[in-house]
């Protein structure tokens, strides 16, 4: 059974128009069922532009309403990170992805702080995670394809490389996974 991804999940790429954010969804959309479940990106300076044939929005709030998402994926640089989560949260995004690393420790203090008081429904993986992937259905952040296979196996690791190493193991002898979850290794 599949936790936090499935068919249904409505996914946002903020951070889409940089060289990562776009490398990333562009893999993201190419993989399972991500064609259908990745409904759009956010780039203030780059709304109302077209990516992959999904639209980008200025704001999350903007995007939320127009697509439904209930997942954000980020993309953005260190020091904008922080503002980049508290808005996906003000605008109720359900599960908020940080992939990037490097956030300064009093930002994520801040973001956990605002999370906790105002979203506490909200779930953040990462910063510094590689994502998560329901094999075969959908993935969301950075975690290669190739050593997935769908099965009952749930992974849920801190360390992106000792994820995709537990996987692959778990690959290797013939079973799958229902999901693989990196959480982050910056606090």
């Amino acid at each position: 059974m599949a936790i936090l991804l499935d068919g249904s999940s409505r996914v946002l790429t903020q951070g889409i128009t940089g060289k990562v954010g776009s490398y990333h969804t562009l893999r993201c959309l190419n993989y399972g069922m991500g064609r259908d479940c990745f409904v759009g990106g956010v780039n203030p300076k780059r709304g109302g532009e077209i990516y992959e044939d999904m639209k980008i929005f200025a704001t999350v709030a903007e995007a939320k309403e127009e697509t439904n998402a209930n997942i954000s994926v980020l993309y953005v640089p260190p020091l904008q990170a922080a503002d980049a989560i508290i808005e996906a949260a003000k605008a109720k995004i359900k599960l908020i992805v940080c992939i990037t690393e490097g956030i300064p420790i009093n930002d994520m203090l801040r973001v956990r702080s605002f999370i906790r008081k105002h979203e506490p429904d909200v779930l953040l993986l990462g910063p510094n995670c590689p994502g998560l992937i329901t094999p075969g259905v959908l993935k969301v952040g950075i975690m290669p394809e190739s050593i997935h296979k769908p099965g009952r196996i749930g992974i849920v690791s801190r360390s992106g490389t000792l994820t995709y190493e537990a996987v692959a193991q778990v690959t290797e002898v013939g079973m799958g996974q229902s999901t693989a979850v990196g959480i982050g290794g910056d606090q």
